[in-house]
């Protein structure tokens, strides 16, 4: 995919089109979350990249099983010493896309939802760096973050924090899903709902 709008003055349209989610004066009467998970080469977002995204999106209080997005990105180089790297080895070899592909399916997928993560700051920040690659801004949408929402549902201090399979242990959520990134994307939306309702969200 030929690059153009990095090296001129016009935004691609897929950015157009992903920015005009948020111009919108009558907003959808039912809200759509998108809960997310990616699969990366570390834990640096300024050397690290992307692997794999995987996503599922939620209207109101029911997981929508058929709104649903998994796609891998191929690099040239990356740390084969990740464990996440290692993790996808072990897979039957998906189709890839080049990383810019990858961005345009995932904003393309998720519009104006509000994005869903555990440990959310760190999966914004790779995106958004990624963005920045490509020469665009920053993600619009808005965020939660499981593990802030359980610190608030157990009133925890903002410094404790909880992994995602404590999370499946508390709430009593299955971790068998927990093998592949849209394995995790759905273990994390079933734990949203659960704490979306103890929550009265």
């Amino acid at each position: 995919m030929a690059l153009d709008w990095i090296t001129g003055n016009n935004l691609p349209q897929f950015w157009k089109s992903y920015l005009t989610y948020f111009d919108r004066n009558n907003k959808e009467t039912k809200k759509r979350y998108v809960v997310f998970d990616l699969e990366t080469s570390g834990l640096n977002y300024t050397e690290d990249v992307i692997l794999s995204i995987g996503a599922i999106g939620i209207l109101e209080n029911a997981i929508e099983i058929n709104d649903f997005l998994e796609i891998h990105i191929k690099h040239e180089k990356f740390a084969t010493q990740s464990v996440a790297l290692l993790g996808l080895l072990k897979q039957v070899k998906p189709e890839k896309y080049v990383e810019a592909e990858a961005i345009i399916q995932f904003l393309n997928f998720v519009k104006d939802a509000t994005l869903i993560s555990h440990n959310i700051n760190l999966d914004i920040e790779l995106i958004n760096h990624t963005l920045k690659r490509l020469g665009l801004g920053k993600l619009k949408n808005p965020v939660m973050d499981t593990d802030i929402l359980f610190q608030k549902y157990k009133d925890y201090p903002e410094n404790q924090h909880t992994s995602l399979d404590e999370l499946c242990d508390a709430l009593k959520v299955r971790k068998s899903e927990r093998q592949t990134v849209s394995g995790n994307a759905y273990t994390t939306a079933v734990i949203f709902l659960k704490l979306k309702k103890k929550l009265r969200l």
